[in-house]
């Protein structure tokens, strides 16, 4: 398997890059829980307020575990991970945003670490390719030998990300950035699960695959 010349980032910029986009995506409700905590302290409506606080923490819960799972280490060097795991944090992470349906199908196993990371960093480029919400079905095949997973994501406004299709084929030339290291982060996991990713519009989905690369 060819390696991607575009995969050029030093482990601690890897690293800071990584730190930067989580952070980014949970400085937004832990905003809004400072903004409730700042109503209540000036006699504004308790119900309002507590909604607000009880929203935002749950919103921010939800995506630090996603992003523990799709990010961190979640276990030791060379760990397997459950996609059940997987599976319930894109769920929970769909239904804290409240725009995007999800469709899961496939069995349920244990595999390796980062191609569980790839498919929810995939998840990831294909939720962000439908902005005003719609649906993504998630369809896992032989996910323990030959996997592949496929993504299919339909709404109103649909784009392939133009940076993610950069990367993946290898021709970009700008240097990553914190708004550019989750597609990065994408294709360095689909690289080292030794998988392929490709991605197409059709006339009314995105649909997005990843399947275990040819050995050369």
């Amino acid at each position: 398997m060819a390696k991607n010349p575009n995969l050029t980032l030093t482990g601690s910029d890897l690293a800071a890059l990584l730190c930067s986009r989580v952070c980014h995506d949970v400085i937004s409700p832990v905003g809004a829980i400072n903004n409730g905590l700042e109503l209540l302290d000036e006699g504004g409506s308790d119900a309002d307020a507590l909604d607000l606080i009880r929203t935002s923490a749950h919103n921010a819960s939800v995506r630090l575990k996603f992003a523990r799972l799709a990010f961190g280490a979640s276990g030791s060097v060379g760990a397997s991970i459950d996609t059940g795991e997987a599976e319930k944090a894109i769920r929970d992470f769909a239904a804290a945003e409240k725009k995007t349906e999800i469709t899961w199908n496939g069995p349920r196993a244990i595999i390796a670490k980062n191609r569980v990371k790839m498919l929810m960093n995939l998840f990831l480029v294909a939720y962000g390719s439908v902005p005003r919400g719609g649906s993504i079905d998630v369809t896992l095949e032989n996910p323990e030998t030959d996997a592949k997973f496929t993504l299919v994501a339909k709404g109103r406004i649909m784009r392939l990300p133009p940076k993610f299709m950069e990367i993946n084929s290898g021709h970009v030339e700008e240097a990553v950035d914190a708004h550019t290291i989750q597609p990065y982060y994408t294709v360095l996991l689909a690289e080292e699960a030794g998988m392929r990713m490709h991605a197409v519009q059709t006339e009314d989905a995105l649909v997005y695959t990843a399947e275990m690369a040819a050995t050369e």
